[in-house]
């Protein structure tokens, strides 16, 4: 199953992350720098986000979308905020009015239906950018105990993450030498083996018991939600091993 939570659950998971990440940016002001994406400051962030939001809804309503010039209008927006919870509007929208048959592309390995597909994907991407905002109000990247992310989400995400995003063929995860990384959250009785090689990484789901995890090259253990941020390179530095810091992370 690629998922195990709902529409419903997701949708709620991003009306969660919206709220936060409308109260750091606020706090932080929009020219904070964001310690997690350091290239950007919290007007970049609210742009690249409220692009993707934008994005998104194009795809399930069958319309082409331009991402730059969409970044664009939110970099000029004068009320950059609003700018922002307006492009979540428009996403969830277009979620709620699309067919459960709706034909829209979805760009991840073993993706869900489409309709499940950008509802979860939206609901972790704009999790993890509410986090970048939530660093920059801080000054430094949160502990998963600061955040407002619970478990059950931060499971989906990790999951997401190993099983969607990084056995891609433009995955960047990637060693001469083959190696083993068992992901083992604390939380729940789920874990993931993430095979690295020359190739695309290849992920499996099994059991916190199965004892290949405990044979693995690299061990990355903790609670669900500091694991999920760790994985998504929004904790401190040598919070991962540096394979997975340099090689794991995720672009357009």
């Amino acid at each position: 199953m690629p998922t195990t939570l709902s529409v419903t659950e997701h949708l709620e998971g991003l009306r969660e992350a919206l709220v936060s990440f409308v109260r750091y940016a606020d706090r932080a002001g929009l020219r904070a720098g964001v310690p997690t994406t350091p290239d950007w400051n919290v007007r970049n962030l609210i742009a690249h986000q409220g692009m993707v939001h934008r994005w998104a809804a194009g795809n399930l309503r069958g319309l082409s979308s331009d991402p730059e010039a969409l970044e664009r209008e939110g970099q000029t927006s004068i009320d950059p905020v609003e700018w922002l919870r307006d492009g979540a509007i428009d996403f969830v929208t277009a979620l709620t009015q699309a067919p459960e048959t709706v034909g829209a592309p979805v760009f991840l390995h073993d993706a869900p239906g489409p309709r499940q597909f950008w509802a979860r994907r939206q609901c972790h991407e704009t999790t993890i950018h509410a986090v970048d905002a939530m660093a920059a109000a801080l000054g430094r990247a949160p502990s998963g105990e600061e955040t407002w992310i619970g478990p059950a989400l931060a499971l989906d995400g990790i999951d997401e993450l190993v099983r969607g995003f990084l056995p891609r063929p433009k995955s960047t995860l990637r060693s001469d030498e083959p190696v083993t990384i068992a992901v083992r959250p604390d939380e729940g009785e789920r874990a993931w083996l993430v095979s690295v090689s020359p190739e695309p990484a290849v992920t499996e789901e099994v059991s916190v018991a199965d004892t290949r995890c405990a044979a693995a090259d690299i061990q990355l253990t903790g609670g669900a939600v500091s694991l999920y941020l760790q994985l998504w390179n929004r904790a401190a530095a040598h919070a991962v091993p540096e394979l997975w810091r340099e090689r794991s992370r995720i672009v357009w």
